[in-house]
């Protein structure tokens, strides 16, 4: 019996680490478990006689007994888990009908160790999380005690659960279990499933048929769930192309680290030629101060002569110059930013040479006193293009 689980055990195995196609997070030992509970029937699956109860005979759907359990398991891979059961048949203490006639409270105990195989992961691989519907195979055996007669011996048991995941996280688990248990005397080498009579629990019987149902509960994960995750994987390409772009950037990284001493560099250069300059002898240079005088000739666009009502500006400037007999005023000429370039200089010159001429001629203004300038186009006096087209006076007398 030992070689037959252990060649199952192996083929088992074999087929769980090839389907395991998809990747999941470290199973560490205190994940992926489970507790539940179960309750259900049994009946021996062939007739026999047994001499408690007054020789009574049993048989299929004779001698029904129930039964609970209690079942806690951890799944060590998608496919492949562990499960100890232990399994309880009940009798009535007046009843020498229940499955072996005995009139103990309890008729007998299963103590079983089973492996257990989703058939789901295995054959269709896992997709992140359980399925809402599952079948799970039980094999395994252990140790069955008859209370009543006080026997014991090893069995073998085999099971399908066809099972219901639910709850927000997959975490509850109910399963309907039909399944068969072939018990033996010792010695324990025996084969419990050739064709002869074999004990179930210390009777003779070929077994038992089971059908129960039960509900697990999983326990949370170390992966924040209460079943496997899935790794997320990368491909080779994907790897090489991530090695590749950190190649890039250690490039990108070499070349500005080449650019920030290159500018230290720039950096030491001017703080030494600063240091030069603050050495050198402080020259004192007077500034020269302009004073804006307030009149100014506004022009019409693309013109150059003084309006009429201009010419009031202009008188209070003459007025100003001759009650400073030394001053001496610059006239700085502008035009508006539309139109191009060198039509603004020109019209900007001609306005300044304009007002001068006004000066000079109309209110006999010495002419070594005025000077002209032409600035071209500026949106900076004003916002409005009509206040750009002025001519204005520096007084650059002191």
């Amino acid at each position: 019996m030992k070689k037959l689980f252990l060649m199952l055990a192996v083929s088992m195995m074999t087929a769980s680490v090839y389907a395991q196609r998809t990747a999941v997070t470290a199973n560490k030992a205190g994940d992926n478990w489970y507790i539940g509970i179960n309750a259900g029937v049994a009946t021996p699956m062939n007739k026999f006689r047994t001499n408690l109860g007054g020789g009574e005979d049993y048989g299929f759907m004779k001698g029904v007994s129930p039964e609970f359990g209690v079942r806690i398991g951890k799944n060590l891979t998608t496919v492949f888990g562990l499960a100890l059961d232990i399994n309880n048949y009940f009798g009535n203490k007046s009843d020498s009908k229940s499955m072996f006639g005995s009139k103990t409270f309890i008729n007998a105990t299963d103590f079983d160790i089973l492996s257990t195989w989703n058939l789901n992961n295995l054959f269709a691989g896992y997709k992140g999380e359980p399925r809402a519907f599952e079948v799970i195979a039980l094999v395994g055996g252990g140790y069955s005690r008859a209370w009543a007669e006080k026997q014991g011996g090893i069995n073998a048991k085999a099971a399908i659960d066809f099972a219901l995941n639910f709850g927000s996280a997959k975490q509850w688990q109910v399963y309907l279990e039909p399944g068969v248990v072939f018990g033996q005397p010792v010695p324990m080498y025996a084969n419990p499933f050739r064709k002869v009579e074999f004990l179930f629990n210390g009777k003779k019987t070929n077994g038992a048929f089971s059908l129960k149902a039960g509900i697990n509960y999983k326990f949370g994960t170390s992966n924040g769930t209460h079943n496997f995750k899935v790794e997320e994987l990368r491909d080779q390409a994907e790897i090489d192309a991530l090695n590749a772009k950190i190649n890039e950037l250690r490039s990108d990284v070499d070349a500005k680290n080449g650019q920030i001493n290159a500018a230290n560099q720039t950096i030491n250069d001017l703080k030494k030629k600063l240091a030069e300059c603050e050495a050198r002898p402080t020259q004192i240079v007077e500034e020269k101060k302009e004073t804006t005088l307030q009149p100014i000739v506004i022009f019409r666009q693309g013109k150059s002569t003084i309006d009429a009502a201009q010419y009031a500006s202009v008188e209070m400037v003459a007025k100003y110059m001759k009650n400073h007999p030394e001053a001496k005023v610059v006239v700085k000429g502008y035009a508006s930013p539309e139109g191009p370039a060198e039509l603004n200089q020109k019209l900007s010159e001609a306005r300044a040479t304009a007002v001068a001429n006004a000066l000079i001629k109309r209110y006999k203004i010495s002419k070594d006193r005025i000077t002209t300038q032409g600035l071209g186009a500026t949106s900076e006096i004003s916002e409005e293009n009509d206040f750009n087209r002025v001519a204005m006076f520096v007084d650059t007398t002191k």
